[in-house]
């Protein structure tokens, strides 16, 4: 961005913070600052703000950063992050309209108070919007299950909806148009009983727990599993190829650089264990890939986000 973009700036009804640190937004608790950190008050707000914005500056929609490393040299950029007003959850008719700020695990919990399964949710870190954009699942079920409708604000202001089909969704990816920011997702699941669905997420939870480093300072998955998957993101039967299996016998569990660290629990979890650099975490997912590579020929795909300057 040069001092003119940031000097035209449009006016806003939300938060518009220069220089804003983004560490502290995400859940490795790294990372440079955003040239500019736009929350805007609705998505009204959203739409005038983007649709008067210069269309060479870079707009980066970020959710609660749980799936992301921000590089130390920030990001020269405006970050949209939704607020409050974005967090509704509205649960009838056997289906959930929530806001792209609202978390899963609090969609979940809505949905199956009415009686409604999403319970696949409960476990996953991370709000609804980001959801959508990696189509999200986790013990056999993804968002492309589920998925009705999404509200998204595009980069040149327009609010549009869009189906499942134009998204395209398939594994830990979709189709959004460039710089859209998801506003709400229409969701649908099965009926359930509401009891029967809360004992299913403690299970889960208590399972999540017992074999994920959960205490830590994680992104959750860093790489994609090597395995076959259909265009729907659900996993082919025929393969049963883990990334933590692969780093595992790469002899990568524990492995260290700088303040970063492969779990011990769990070795496709990178973890700030004290004092990282963006630098160190991202330097040592690479040096994972790159041995990987040369023990079994596997080439590890990032789950996990990086952007920003180095």
């Amino acid at each position: 961005m040069t001092d003119s973009q940031i000097a035209q700036l449009p006016p806003t009804r939300g938060t518009l913070t220069p220089g804003r640190s983004l560490a502290d937004l995400t859940w490795l608790r790294v990372g440079g600052p955003a040239a500019w950190l736009f929350q805007p008050a609705d998505a009204e707000d959203l739409a005038q703000f983007l649709r008067d914005l210069d269309p060479a500056v870079p707009v980066f929609p970020m959710g609660v950063g749980s799936n992301l490393i921000v590089r130390d040299g920030g990001l020269r950029a405006v970050v949209v992050r939704l607020g409050r007003g974005f967090n509704g959850i509205v649960a009838q008719d056997g289906e959930v309209t929530a806001g792209a700020a609202a978390l899963d695990a609090h969609v979940a919990r809505r949905a199956a108070d009415a009686g409604i399964d999403l319970t696949f949710l409960r476990t996953i870190p991370g709000s609804i919007g980001g959801a959508v954009r990696m189509n999200a699942g986790c013990y056999g079920s993804y968002v492309a299950d589920v998925l009705r409708e999404v509200t998204v604000v595009t980069r040149s202001g327009t609010l549009q909806r869009l189906t499942p089909a134009a998204l395209n969704l398939r594994y830990r990816q979709s189709d959004l148009p460039e710089g859209a920011v998801v506003v709400s997702a229409r969701l649908a699941g099965p009926a359930g009983d509401p009891d029967t669905l809360h004992a299913r997420m403690a299970e889960q939870l208590a399972r999540r727990d017992a074999t994920q480093p959960t205490k830590e300072r994680s992104a959750g998955s860093t790489f994609r599993n090597p395995a076959g998957y259909s265009s729907t993101g659900r996993a082919d039967d025929s393969h049963d190829l883990k990334a933590w299996k692969v780093i595992d016998a790469a002899g990568l569990r524990g492995a260290r650089r700088g303040g970063a660290q492969m779990s011990e629990k769990h070795p496709n979890f990178l973890i700030n264990a004290g004092g990282a650099t963006a630098a160190d975490l991202e330097g040592l997912g690479e040096e994972v890939r790159k041995k990987v590579y040369d023990s079994s020929g596997i080439t590890l795909e990032w789950e996990i986000m990086r952007i920003g300057d180095p």
